[in-house]
Protein backbone atom coordinates (compact mmCIF):
# COMPACT_ATOMS: atom_id res chain seq x y z
CA UNK A 1 0.00 0.00 0.00
CA UNK A 2 1.12 3.74 -1.60
CA UNK A 3 1.87 5.69 2.42
CA UNK A 4 0.17 8.90 2.10
CA UNK A 5 1.81 12.18 1.02
CA UNK A 6 0.95 15.89 1.88
CA UNK A 7 1.95 18.43 -0.77
CA UNK A 8 3.18 21.54 -0.01
CA UNK A 9 3.72 24.05 -2.71
CA UNK A 10 6.66 26.72 -1.54
CA UNK A 11 6.40 28.47 2.03
CA UNK A 12 7.53 25.32 4.16
CA UNK A 13 10.29 27.82 5.90
CA UNK A 14 10.64 30.03 9.12
CA UNK A 15 6.83 30.54 10.11
CA UNK A 16 4.14 28.29 9.88
CA UNK A 17 5.89 25.64 7.51
CA UNK A 18 7.03 23.21 10.33
CA UNK A 19 3.75 23.34 12.13
CA UNK A 20 2.42 22.15 8.70
CA UNK A 21 5.09 19.43 8.68
CA UNK A 22 4.13 18.59 12.21
CA UNK A 23 0.35 18.27 11.67
CA UNK A 24 0.80 16.13 8.54
CA UNK A 25 3.09 14.19 10.70
CA UNK A 26 0.30 13.60 13.45
CA UNK A 27 -1.97 12.32 10.74
CA UNK A 28 0.21 9.80 9.36
CA UNK A 29 1.34 11.89 6.11
CA UNK A 30 4.33 11.94 4.55
CA UNK A 31 5.03 16.12 4.05
CA UNK A 32 7.05 17.04 0.39
CA UNK A 33 7.42 20.51 -0.59
CA UNK A 34 7.79 21.81 -3.97
CA UNK A 35 9.77 24.75 -4.38
CA UNK A 36 11.31 27.01 -7.31
CA UNK A 37 14.42 26.71 -5.53
CA UNK A 38 16.56 23.79 -3.60
CA UNK A 39 16.08 25.55 0.10
CA UNK A 40 17.56 23.69 3.08
CA UNK A 41 15.46 24.17 6.09
CA UNK A 42 18.19 23.84 8.91
CA UNK A 43 14.67 23.52 11.27
CA UNK A 44 13.47 20.45 9.67
CA UNK A 45 16.01 17.07 9.43
CA UNK A 46 16.35 15.84 6.39
CA UNK A 47 13.99 11.71 7.04
CA UNK A 48 11.66 14.16 7.29
CA UNK A 49 10.29 16.03 4.81
CA UNK A 50 11.13 16.15 0.97
CA UNK A 51 12.17 18.98 -1.15
CA UNK A 52 11.87 19.11 -4.70
CA UNK A 53 12.63 21.37 -7.00
CA UNK A 54 9.86 22.20 -9.44
CA UNK A 55 9.16 25.90 -11.43
CA UNK A 56 5.86 26.47 -9.22
CA UNK A 57 4.65 29.05 -11.52
CA UNK A 58 4.22 26.95 -14.05
CA UNK A 59 1.16 24.55 -13.39
CA UNK A 60 2.07 22.18 -16.28
CA UNK A 61 5.63 21.35 -14.33
CA UNK A 62 3.67 21.10 -10.94
CA UNK A 63 1.01 19.02 -12.51
CA UNK A 64 3.66 16.98 -14.08
CA UNK A 65 5.62 16.34 -11.03
CA UNK A 66 2.45 15.41 -8.61
CA UNK A 67 1.65 12.90 -11.11
CA UNK A 68 5.47 11.44 -10.86
CA UNK A 69 4.84 11.66 -6.92
CA UNK A 70 1.70 8.94 -7.42
CA UNK A 71 3.84 6.59 -8.49
CA UNK A 72 5.19 6.31 -5.07
CA UNK A 73 2.75 7.99 -2.81
CA UNK A 74 -1.04 8.23 -2.51
CA UNK A 75 -1.17 12.38 -2.68
CA UNK A 76 -3.61 13.47 0.21
CA UNK A 77 -4.17 16.45 -0.44
CA UNK A 78 -2.09 19.89 -1.82
CA UNK A 79 -1.78 22.93 0.12
CA UNK A 80 0.15 26.00 0.99
CA UNK A 81 0.93 28.83 3.23
CA UNK A 82 1.67 31.04 0.49
CA UNK A 83 -0.60 33.13 -0.58
CA UNK A 84 1.74 34.21 -4.37
CA UNK A 85 0.80 30.26 -4.94
CA UNK A 86 -2.79 29.78 -3.59
CA UNK A 87 -4.45 30.28 -6.65
CA UNK A 88 -2.22 27.46 -8.08
CA UNK A 89 -2.90 25.28 -5.22
CA UNK A 90 -6.85 25.67 -5.67
CA UNK A 91 -5.91 24.71 -10.12
CA UNK A 92 -4.04 21.22 -8.56
CA UNK A 93 -6.86 20.35 -6.31
CA UNK A 94 -9.14 20.87 -8.98
CA UNK A 95 -6.99 18.79 -11.57
CA UNK A 96 -6.16 15.89 -9.05
CA UNK A 97 -9.81 16.11 -7.85
CA UNK A 98 -9.00 17.08 -4.21
CA UNK A 99 -10.61 19.31 -1.76
CA UNK A 100 -8.78 22.53 -2.00
CA UNK A 101 -9.96 26.33 -2.52
CA UNK A 102 -11.79 28.23 -5.98
CA UNK A 103 -8.39 29.24 -8.00
CA UNK A 104 -11.14 32.15 -9.62
CA UNK A 105 -12.15 33.21 -6.40
CA UNK A 106 -8.58 33.49 -4.56
CA UNK A 107 -6.89 35.25 -7.61
CA UNK A 108 -9.96 37.94 -7.67
CA UNK A 109 -9.33 38.53 -4.12
CA UNK A 110 -5.26 38.56 -4.34
CA UNK A 111 -5.91 41.36 -6.82
CA UNK A 112 -6.46 44.02 -4.35
CA UNK A 113 -8.30 46.61 -7.50
CA UNK A 114 -10.76 43.56 -7.71
CA UNK A 115 -11.02 42.37 -4.20
CA UNK A 116 -12.42 46.07 -3.62
CA UNK A 117 -14.71 46.33 -6.73
CA UNK A 118 -16.11 42.80 -5.58
CA UNK A 119 -16.77 44.20 -1.63
CA UNK A 120 -17.93 47.69 -2.53
CA UNK A 121 -20.87 45.82 -5.12
CA UNK A 122 -22.02 43.79 -2.21
CA UNK A 123 -22.47 46.44 0.33
CA UNK A 124 -19.27 46.01 2.62
CA UNK A 125 -17.67 48.95 4.05
CA UNK A 126 -14.20 49.60 2.76
CA UNK A 127 -11.94 52.96 2.44
CA UNK A 128 -12.23 55.24 -0.94
CA UNK A 129 -9.78 53.92 -3.33
CA UNK A 130 -8.68 53.90 -6.93
CA UNK A 131 -6.31 52.49 -9.10
CA UNK A 132 -2.94 54.21 -10.98
CA UNK A 133 -0.56 53.22 -13.52
CA UNK A 134 1.27 56.37 -13.73
CA UNK A 135 2.44 59.23 -11.03
CA UNK A 136 0.06 61.54 -12.47
CA UNK A 137 -2.77 59.25 -11.64
CA UNK A 138 -1.45 58.61 -8.56
CA UNK A 139 -1.63 62.87 -7.88
CA UNK A 140 -5.26 62.86 -9.47
CA UNK A 141 -6.21 60.15 -7.24
CA UNK A 142 -4.83 61.42 -4.14
CA UNK A 143 -5.98 65.08 -4.87
CA UNK A 144 -9.71 63.54 -5.57
CA UNK A 145 -9.70 61.40 -1.59
CA UNK A 146 -7.70 63.99 0.06
CA UNK A 147 -4.34 63.43 1.86
CA UNK A 148 -3.60 61.60 3.95
CA UNK A 149 -3.55 58.86 1.59
CA UNK A 150 -2.05 54.42 1.73
CA UNK A 151 -0.37 53.88 -1.83
CA UNK A 152 0.56 49.76 -2.19
CA UNK A 153 0.41 47.53 -4.52
CA UNK A 154 -2.70 45.72 -6.46
CA UNK A 155 -1.07 43.12 -6.16
CA UNK A 156 1.36 41.75 -3.22
CA UNK A 157 2.38 44.12 -0.61
CA UNK A 158 2.02 41.07 1.42
CA UNK A 159 3.77 41.59 5.23
CA UNK A 160 3.07 45.65 3.89
CA UNK A 161 6.04 45.27 1.11
CA UNK A 162 5.62 48.54 -0.49
CA UNK A 163 2.71 49.68 1.66
CA UNK A 164 3.41 53.17 2.92
CA UNK A 165 1.05 55.69 4.50
CA UNK A 166 1.62 59.07 2.45
CA UNK A 167 1.20 62.40 4.53
CA UNK A 168 1.75 65.13 2.24
CA UNK A 169 3.05 65.43 -1.51
CA UNK A 170 6.45 64.99 -0.60
CA UNK A 171 5.68 61.53 0.64
CA UNK A 172 3.15 61.00 -1.92
CA UNK A 173 6.12 61.59 -4.84
CA UNK A 174 8.19 59.71 -3.27
CA UNK A 175 6.86 56.43 -2.46
CA UNK A 176 5.58 56.48 -6.14
CA UNK A 177 8.65 56.81 -7.91
CA UNK A 178 9.61 54.22 -5.37
CA UNK A 179 6.78 51.51 -6.44
CA UNK A 180 7.15 52.33 -9.96
CA UNK A 181 10.89 51.73 -10.26
CA UNK A 182 10.28 48.59 -7.72
CA UNK A 183 10.85 46.19 -11.08
CA UNK A 184 10.66 43.33 -8.14
CA UNK A 185 7.14 44.07 -7.12
CA UNK A 186 5.60 43.68 -10.86
CA UNK A 187 5.18 40.49 -13.18
CA UNK A 188 3.78 43.57 -15.47
CA UNK A 189 3.38 46.92 -15.80
CA UNK A 190 3.15 48.88 -12.07
CA UNK A 191 -0.22 49.08 -10.67
CA UNK A 192 -1.00 51.18 -7.67
CA UNK A 193 -3.43 51.52 -5.33
CA UNK A 194 -4.66 54.67 -4.11
CA UNK A 195 -6.61 54.11 -0.58
CA UNK A 196 -8.64 56.49 2.00
CA UNK A 197 -6.68 56.29 4.95
CA UNK A 198 -8.87 54.67 7.62
CA UNK A 199 -8.66 55.92 11.06
CA UNK A 200 -9.20 53.77 14.07
CA UNK A 201 -7.99 50.66 15.98
CA UNK A 202 -6.84 47.85 13.80
CA UNK A 203 -8.18 44.68 14.46
CA UNK A 204 -7.79 40.89 12.01
CA UNK A 205 -10.98 38.29 11.74
CA UNK A 206 -9.38 34.75 11.67
CA UNK A 207 -12.20 32.44 9.74
CA UNK A 208 -11.84 28.67 8.67
CA UNK A 209 -14.83 27.92 6.21
CA UNK A 210 -18.04 29.89 7.10
CA UNK A 211 -17.08 30.64 10.59
CA UNK A 212 -14.92 33.14 12.76
CA UNK A 213 -13.05 31.57 15.16
CA UNK A 214 -11.52 34.53 16.74
CA UNK A 215 -10.41 38.24 16.49
CA UNK A 216 -7.09 40.02 17.58
CA UNK A 217 -5.72 43.53 17.70
CA UNK A 218 -2.84 44.75 16.71
CA UNK A 219 -0.43 48.22 16.94
CA UNK A 220 1.81 49.15 14.51
CA UNK A 221 5.13 50.89 14.56
CA UNK A 222 5.63 54.62 13.73
CA UNK A 223 4.12 55.85 10.37
CA UNK A 224 4.26 56.07 7.89
CA UNK A 225 4.74 52.43 7.79
CA UNK A 226 2.53 49.44 8.54
CA UNK A 227 5.03 47.04 10.73
CA UNK A 228 2.86 44.87 13.40
CA UNK A 229 4.73 45.92 16.75
CA UNK A 230 2.05 44.20 18.73
CA UNK A 231 -0.83 41.81 18.43
CA UNK A 232 -3.17 39.88 20.93
CA UNK A 233 -5.83 37.40 20.47
CA UNK A 234 -8.46 37.96 21.24
CA UNK A 235 -9.14 41.24 21.47
CA UNK A 236 -10.96 42.72 24.17
CA UNK A 237 -14.53 43.15 22.65
CA UNK A 238 -18.11 43.32 24.29
CA UNK A 239 -20.64 41.48 22.71
CA UNK A 240 -21.99 44.22 20.39
CA UNK A 241 -18.57 44.57 19.09
CA UNK A 242 -17.39 41.04 18.89
CA UNK A 243 -20.74 40.22 16.62
CA UNK A 244 -20.53 43.40 14.07
CA UNK A 245 -16.77 43.00 13.74
CA UNK A 246 -18.11 39.14 12.62
CA UNK A 247 -20.76 40.11 10.54
CA UNK A 248 -18.39 42.44 8.64
CA UNK A 249 -16.11 39.38 8.18
CA UNK A 250 -18.28 36.87 7.21
CA UNK A 251 -19.81 39.46 4.70
CA UNK A 252 -16.32 39.16 2.87
CA UNK A 253 -16.40 35.40 2.68
CA UNK A 254 -19.79 35.50 0.95
CA UNK A 255 -18.49 38.94 -1.50
CA UNK A 256 -15.73 37.34 -2.48
CA UNK A 257 -16.51 33.40 -2.81
CA UNK A 258 -13.86 32.33 -0.80
CA UNK A 259 -15.73 30.24 2.13
CA UNK A 260 -13.94 27.33 2.01
CA UNK A 261 -10.37 26.98 4.34
CA UNK A 262 -8.71 29.99 5.88
CA UNK A 263 -8.55 33.51 5.74
CA UNK A 264 -8.16 36.51 7.03
CA UNK A 265 -9.68 40.00 7.43
CA UNK A 266 -7.99 42.70 8.16
CA UNK A 267 -10.53 45.73 9.31
CA UNK A 268 -10.32 49.25 11.47
CA UNK A 269 -13.04 50.44 13.74
CA UNK A 270 -13.63 54.12 12.31
CA UNK A 271 -16.10 56.58 13.31
CA UNK A 272 -18.76 54.61 10.45
CA UNK A 273 -17.87 51.21 12.55
CA UNK A 274 -15.57 48.74 11.05
CA UNK A 275 -14.10 49.50 7.51
CA UNK A 276 -12.22 46.46 5.88
CA UNK A 277 -8.83 46.87 4.80
CA UNK A 278 -8.21 43.76 3.13
CA UNK A 279 -8.82 40.49 2.95
CA UNK A 280 -6.40 37.57 2.55
CA UNK A 281 -7.43 34.44 1.23
CA UNK A 282 -5.50 31.76 3.28
CA UNK A 283 -4.06 30.81 6.59
CA UNK A 284 -2.44 33.84 8.71
CA UNK A 285 1.36 33.26 8.55
CA UNK A 286 4.15 33.76 11.10
CA UNK A 287 2.59 33.83 14.44
CA UNK A 288 -0.81 33.77 14.07
CA UNK A 289 -1.89 29.90 14.30
CA UNK A 290 0.12 29.65 17.41
CA UNK A 291 -1.27 32.34 19.17
CA UNK A 292 -4.96 30.87 18.42
CA UNK A 293 -3.49 27.88 20.30
CA UNK A 294 -2.12 28.64 23.14
CA UNK A 295 -5.48 30.92 23.79
CA UNK A 296 -8.33 28.77 22.72
CA UNK A 297 -6.59 25.04 21.86
CA UNK A 298 -7.50 25.51 18.22
CA UNK A 299 -4.81 24.36 15.71
CA UNK A 300 -5.66 26.39 12.82
CA UNK A 301 -2.71 24.84 10.92
CA UNK A 302 -4.00 20.97 11.89
CA UNK A 303 -7.29 21.50 11.39
CA UNK A 304 -6.19 23.07 7.57
CA UNK A 305 -4.75 20.14 6.62
CA UNK A 306 -7.85 17.82 7.90
CA UNK A 307 -9.55 20.37 5.64
CA UNK A 308 -7.29 19.67 2.71
CA UNK A 309 -7.58 15.61 3.00
CA UNK A 310 -11.34 15.35 3.24
CA UNK A 311 -11.05 14.24 7.06
CA UNK A 312 -13.31 15.83 9.97
CA UNK A 313 -12.51 18.96 11.81
CA UNK A 314 -12.90 20.66 15.33
CA UNK A 315 -13.13 24.61 15.59
CA UNK A 316 -14.76 24.03 19.40
CA UNK A 317 -12.35 26.01 22.06
CA UNK A 318 -10.55 23.89 24.79
CA UNK A 319 -10.27 26.68 26.73
CA UNK A 320 -9.80 30.48 26.88
CA UNK A 321 -6.97 32.26 27.57
CA UNK A 322 -5.05 35.56 26.28
CA UNK A 323 -2.65 35.15 23.90
CA UNK A 324 0.24 37.65 22.22
CA UNK A 325 3.15 38.65 20.09
CA UNK A 326 5.93 41.56 20.91
CA UNK A 327 8.08 42.21 17.69
CA UNK A 328 11.57 43.28 18.20
CA UNK A 329 12.34 46.08 15.59
CA UNK A 330 15.52 48.01 15.22
CA UNK A 331 15.33 51.53 14.71
CA UNK A 332 18.69 52.19 12.46
CA UNK A 333 20.66 50.52 9.87
CA UNK A 334 24.23 48.68 10.31
CA UNK A 335 25.85 45.98 11.99
CA UNK A 336 24.30 44.14 15.15
CA UNK A 337 27.01 44.38 17.27
CA UNK A 338 25.22 42.60 20.56
CA UNK A 339 21.88 41.26 21.80
CA UNK A 340 21.56 40.95 25.42
CA UNK A 341 18.87 40.14 27.69
CA UNK A 342 16.66 37.39 25.98
CA UNK A 343 17.55 34.73 28.63
CA UNK A 344 16.41 37.43 31.13
CA UNK A 345 13.12 37.51 28.91
CA UNK A 346 12.39 34.16 28.39
CA UNK A 347 12.08 33.32 32.66
CA UNK A 348 9.44 35.94 32.60
CA UNK A 349 6.44 34.23 34.18
CA UNK A 350 3.73 33.88 30.99
CA UNK A 351 6.35 34.08 28.54
CA UNK A 352 6.17 30.97 26.38
CA UNK A 353 8.49 31.90 23.38
CA UNK A 354 11.41 33.84 22.68
CA UNK A 355 12.93 33.87 19.36
CA UNK A 356 15.32 35.77 17.79
CA UNK A 357 15.92 35.91 13.84
CA UNK A 358 19.24 37.31 13.68
CA UNK A 359 22.62 37.24 15.46
CA UNK A 360 26.24 39.50 15.63
CA UNK A 361 27.20 40.17 13.55
CA UNK A 362 24.57 40.88 10.67
CA UNK A 363 23.97 43.25 8.34
CA UNK A 364 20.47 45.28 9.29
CA UNK A 365 19.37 47.06 6.49
CA UNK A 366 15.61 48.11 7.36
CA UNK A 367 12.73 47.58 4.22
CA UNK A 368 9.78 48.81 5.97
CA UNK A 369 7.78 45.97 6.13
CA UNK A 370 7.76 42.56 7.67
CA UNK A 371 11.76 41.96 6.90
CA UNK A 372 12.33 44.33 9.54
CA UNK A 373 11.99 42.14 12.71
CA UNK A 374 14.79 40.74 14.69
CA UNK A 375 12.60 38.83 17.00
CA UNK A 376 9.53 38.46 18.72
CA UNK A 377 7.86 37.63 22.58
CA UNK A 378 5.57 35.57 22.64
CA UNK A 379 3.30 35.48 25.70
CA UNK A 380 0.08 33.98 26.92
CA UNK A 381 -1.63 34.82 30.60
CA UNK A 382 -5.83 35.04 31.64
CA UNK A 383 -6.15 38.38 30.68
CA UNK A 384 -5.33 40.77 28.23
CA UNK A 385 -4.15 43.30 30.55
CA UNK A 386 -1.95 40.62 31.85
CA UNK A 387 -0.68 39.11 28.29
CA UNK A 388 -0.05 42.98 27.53
CA UNK A 389 1.68 43.37 30.86
CA UNK A 390 3.91 40.64 30.14
CA UNK A 391 4.71 41.36 26.41
CA UNK A 392 5.68 44.54 27.06
CA UNK A 393 8.11 43.87 30.56
CA UNK A 394 10.04 41.18 28.19
CA UNK A 395 10.01 43.03 25.23
CA UNK A 396 11.78 45.73 27.57
CA UNK A 397 14.10 43.24 29.03
CA UNK A 398 16.09 42.53 25.71
CA UNK A 399 18.78 44.73 24.30
CA UNK A 400 20.85 45.32 21.12
CA UNK A 401 23.64 47.70 19.55
CA UNK A 402 23.44 48.31 15.82
CA UNK A 403 27.22 50.25 14.64
CA UNK A 404 26.45 52.31 11.38
CA UNK A 405 28.18 50.43 8.43
CA UNK A 406 30.71 53.46 8.78
CA UNK A 407 32.14 52.33 12.15
CA UNK A 408 31.89 48.76 11.51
Amino acid sequence: MKKKALILIEGIGPGTGPQYVQAAEHLDLHPITLSSTKVKYDNLSGDRIEVLQVDTGNLGALIRECSRLQERYEIAGITSAEEKVYATVGKLCRHFGLPGPNPDSVEQCCDKFIQRKLLAEAGVPIPAYRLATTAAEVEICAAEIGLPVVLKPAVGGIGSIGVRLCRNIDELVQHTAFLLHAKQLWRSSPRILVEEFAHGPFYEAETMGNEVIGISTAEFDNPPLFLFRESIFPAMLTSAEQERLSNVALSCLEALSIGWGPANIEMRWTTRGPVVIEVNPRIAGGTYPRRVQMAYGVDLVAEHVKLVIGAEWDLRRKYRQTSGVRFLIPDRDGTLDWVVGDIEAAAVSGVAEIDLYVAPPASIVRTGDYRDRIGHVIAASPSFAQTKAILQHAASLINWSIKPFSDA
